[in-house]
């Protein structure tokens, strides 16, 4: 107790720099950084798309083609300064940085989600693993978990395709070259699920994984991420 009432007082003391300006920050985040981060207001309840409404709606892709995701909720758009802050956590092993995005991410559902009983982290391929060293949207979903009182869930669904990442394809490549790349080991006994990753870029992949889902009896399947790009 000693220790923890030290501690508290020398972060007050002495807080650490904000994670993206240096200047010093009681949350890791100074606020005017937080004050910059890109909002995804208005957006698409289905995928996450950035939309011009103010009412939630559902873009007119996801009206024509229903996904399989029934609801996303994904609280800001890839684009700086929060693309900074998951890149370092998703490329160069900062894992600083992926609490503050977990915190941030909290910070939205606990005002918007119905909370699932469940929390799947999208898996990565063991060979994607072995380069990385970890999976993001696992480190994203522990605290996560933790902060909003979930189970996590991060063995029943696996990567079987080692397929290349999204970001560098096409919008036409994305669909085709994520099918098949997922598979569930166990069926989840539960209704509701909610997949977590870092960045939705198409809804490609969280909707091949929310399919299979689905094929195994889950009944509704959300995603959770940080950000989507636009």
């Amino acid at each position: 107790m000693v220790y923890n009432c030290t501690n508290n007082i020398l972060s007050l003391l002495y807080p650490a720099p904000c994670l993206l300006c240096d200047t010093p920050a009681q949350d890791a985040i100074c606020p005017d950084c937080q004050a910059d981060l890109p909002h995804n207001r208005h957006s698409c309840r289905c995928c996450g798309l950035p939309l011009t409404l103010a009412d939630e709606a559902t873009c007119g892709h996801c009206l024509a083609h229903p996904p399989a995701v029934d609801r996303s909720f994904i609280p800001y758009l890839y684009a700086a300064p929060i693309d900074q802050l998951i890149g370092r956590f998703k490329f160069s092993g900062q894992l600083a940085q992926g609490r503050l995005l977990s915190r941030l991410l909290a910070d939205h559902l606990r005002q918007r989600a119905e909370m699932p009983d469940l929390l799947i982290p999208v898996p990565l391929h063991p060979q994607r693993l072995r380069q990385r060293g970890y999976n993001q949207a696992l480190e994203l979903a522990k605290p996560l978990a933790r902060q909003l009182g979930l189970a996590l869930d991060h063995q029943s669904c696996r990567r079987i395709q080692p397929t290349p990442p999204q970001h560098e394809l096409k919008k036409h490549q994305r669909k085709r070259n994520i099918r098949g790349a997922f598979q569930v080991t166990r069926t989840p006994a539960v209704n509701h699920v909610a997949l977590v990753d870092d960045v939705v870029t198409t809804g490609s992949t969280v909707n091949e994984l929310a399919k299979c889902l689905k094929q195994r009896g889950v009944a509704r399947v959300d995603v959770w991420a940080v950000a989507r790009t636009p």
